[in-house]
């Protein structure tokens, strides 16, 4: 009796493919915000803001608190680091910090306080 060969048959050829190691980001460091505490000397009994470029210039977004010991008003804002112009609002009255020289002129005419965050 004859044996019959058989043909191998070609093996399909498997392609994987070439496993990567996954990418990971590197975390880009965020800027930590500060705490600012802007202060203004008023009489008591007044109504005052800070208002800024950190809060859209809203004249009633950040009410300031009297502190009756050292005879001010403050409030406390994160700001990430940067320039900001401000200004307080003394019972409706815009005004530029009388004890921060760092100012600019403002398009009407007159000074924008300026606090630099680090």
């Amino acid at each position: 009796m004859k044996i019959k060969k058989t043909c191998k048959c070609a093996a399909e050829k498997v392609v994987t493919k070439k496993e990567t190691k996954p990418v990971v980001a590197k975390a880009v460091a965020k800027p930590v915000a500060k705490s600012v505490t802007f202060t203004v000397h008023a009489e008591k009994g007044k109504e005052v803001f800070v208002a800024g470029e950190f809060n859209k210039w809203d004249p009633t977004a950040k009410k300031m608190a009297y502190k009756a010991k050292e005879g001010i008003y403050a409030a406390t804002i994160k700001l990430d680091p940067g320039e900001y112009q401000y200004k307080f609002v003394i019972d409706g009255t815009w005004c530029a910090d009388p004890e921060n020289a760092n100012s600019v002129q403002n398009d009407q005419g007159t000074f924008n306080s300026v606090v630099v965050v680090k």
